[in-house]
């Protein structure tokens, strides 16, 4: 015959005993929950379950109990059992196991204190990020210096790929952006200069702004693009598979063999890419101002031996191998930065992009700036 199931409670010297008997299933849970409302809950106090005359059971009878020693220990009682069979153990411990925690609602933050945590968090990741470049900074110029002391610890065959894929690899784009940027400058002269028959100034307008700042800045622009990226990818990658780790554990230093070559390459490429993005931009010039302007290409090239001083083209060329190193730098420091996980290649490869624009144009500016102060 099947028992009915109860409870009972009993008040001892060391607080309470709730005995738990009869059958603790389903179809008795509305009854036994009512049971459990009676039942007085005195804070910091004892509460010892006696399952010994529990006959049968189910999840609905045991998720029953957890919720009512749960709301006990919420007031910070000691609740404890005795007397459980080894199978309500273990479905006892299923039960406690994926019993749904309780929701926790945060806090109220308040949005000046959080907006200056924000402010205080990128402050000393910034920090952290400028002491790592001083450092890498340091000691490339280190590894740097004792390459020139030592020419034939410099990795050639590596070099002349990474000048192949960063340099000749990038004479395409170069040469369809310095083209359409020789094309603008004419066009957009020619429609003023023509209203007041200044139409042969075009050559200086032209050729002074390719070669001296367009040309150098748009060039270090899609090496930047696709040199940065590059390099703090590949370096990230080998991070990430312990390829740098296991190359200093061999005796191979990862600056002769990852990070100078890149920088030599970029320094050696840089200047021919921008002497060739000169000749693409001004060919685009003298073909709009010959459409445009009726000014022929033996005027064109006349008038710039004439009156184009050969310092614009020096300085434009001096700036490109600065420009090269500061793309090189930035993309392998980035690659460096990278961490274990996969999603940090795309986030410092990104990152990395962006520091090597902006710093270029920041750097020309700077340049500009000066040389205009001194007078060339």
């Amino acid at each position: 015959m099947k028992s009915k199931p109860s409870l009972q409670v009993t008040q001892t010297n060391d607080g309470f005993t709730v005995i738990l008997q009869g059958q603790w299933v389903k179809e008795a849970v509305k009854a036994l929950d009512l049971a459990f409302n009676a039942l007085t809950c005195k804070p910091e106090t004892a509460y010892t379950f006696d399952l010994s005359g529990i006959r049968e059971f189910d999840t609905h009878g045991i998720m029953l109990i957890l919720h009512y020693a749960k709301k006990l220990e919420a007031h910070k009682c000691t609740v404890s059992k005795v007397g459980a069979s080894e199978s309500f153990e273990k479905l006892f411990a299923v039960c406690e196991q994926n019993y749904p925690a309780d929701k926790i609602i945060p806090p109220h933050e308040n949005f000046i204190l959080s907006y200056l945590e924000n402010v205080g968090k990128q402050m000393f990741e910034g920090y952290k990020t400028l002491s790592f470049f001083f450092a890498f900074t340091g000691e490339l110029s280190h590894f740097v210096m004792a390459a020139f002391l030592k020419p034939f610890t410099i990795r050639l065959k590596a070099t002349l790929y990474h000048i192949e894929q960063s340099g000749a690899g990038a004479i395409p784009i170069i040469l369809l952006t310095s083209f359409l940027i020789g094309i603008v400058i004419a066009y957009q002269g020619a429609a003023q200069l023509e209203k007041f028959g200044a139409n042969i100034f075009i050559v200086e307008m032209v050729t002074i702004s390719a070669v001296r700042e367009l040309a150098p800045l748009l060039t270090a622009i899609v090496v930047a693009g696709r040199s940065a990226s590059a390099y703090t990818a590949q370096i990230g990658v080998m991070k990430i598979t312990d390829e740098v780790d296991a190359m200093s554990s061999m005796g191979f230093s990862p600056w002769n063999f990852l990070v100078l070559p890149r920088l030599f390459a970029l320094i050696l490429s840089m200047p021919l890419l921008v002497f060739f993005a000169d000749i693409v931009s001004i060919f685009g010039g003298m073909v709009i101002a010959t459409t445009k302007l009726d000014v022929s290409f033996v005027e064109f090239i006349d008038r710039i031996k004439e009156t184009v001083a050969l310092k614009h083209l020096i300085i434009g060329l001096i700036k490109a191998p600065i420009f090269g190193a500061v793309i090189a730098t930035i993309g392998c420091f980035r690659g460096f930065q990278i961490d274990s996980s996969t999603e940090s290649v795309g986030k410092y490869t990104t990152i990395s992009v962006v520091n090597a624009i902006f710093w270029v144009i920041a750097i020309d500016a700077i340049i500009s700036v000066l040389l205009t102060e001194i007078g060339l």
